[in-house]
């Protein structure tokens, strides 16, 4: 059985964008596996405090998340 971790910054990604996710990603492994596998795909968020995951040596936040989306 598959199991797909999404890990986000909190607060950056709303309830219904999240479950977005999750359909999105479930239909993608599906369309892979096959239609048995839709009972037994796992998909999990996690998400991270602001400021404890970092690129290039730079925290990154949830305002600087939200700063890039809107670029």
């Amino acid at each position: 059985m598959p199991l797909v971790d999404i890990e986000l910054i909190e607060g950056v990604f709303d309830a219904a964008k999240k479950q977005t996710m999750i359909e999105k990603v479930t239909e993608a492994m599906v369309s892979i596996e096959g239609e048995a596998m839709r009972g037994v795909t796992w998909v999990r968020i996690k998400e991270l405090k602001s400021g404890s995951w970092a690129i290039g040596g730079h925290p990154l936040t949830t305002a600087a998340v939200r700063q890039m989306a809107a670029e």
